[in-house]
């Protein structure tokens, strides 16, 4: 039997410990939007396509820190 293809599971990369850190850390923090959002970005994914413009934006403006070193890091961002 064929099973159905799913886009993490195509995912050849490793995803870096560093990563993951900080998606376990949004989740315990009780910051569940904030975890999709990285998970969106980790994966590739465009989060507007997911997230609403006005709650992305919310989630932007209040974690910019992150959002800042992330991008020097992985080069994704603008």
């Amino acid at each position: 039997m064929n099973q159905p293809s799913h886009p993490i599971m195509k995912s050849k990369e490793a995803i870096a410990q560093e990563e993951v850190a900080k998606i376990l850390d949004a989740i315990l923090a009780g910051k569940y939007s904030w975890a999709c959002v990285l998970f969106l970005h980790l994966y590739g994914y465009e989060p507007l396509d997911y997230i609403p413009y006005n709650t992305y934006n919310r989630l932007i403006k209040q974690n910019r820190k992150i959002v800042s070193s992330s991008c020097q890091k992985i080069d994704k961002c603008n």
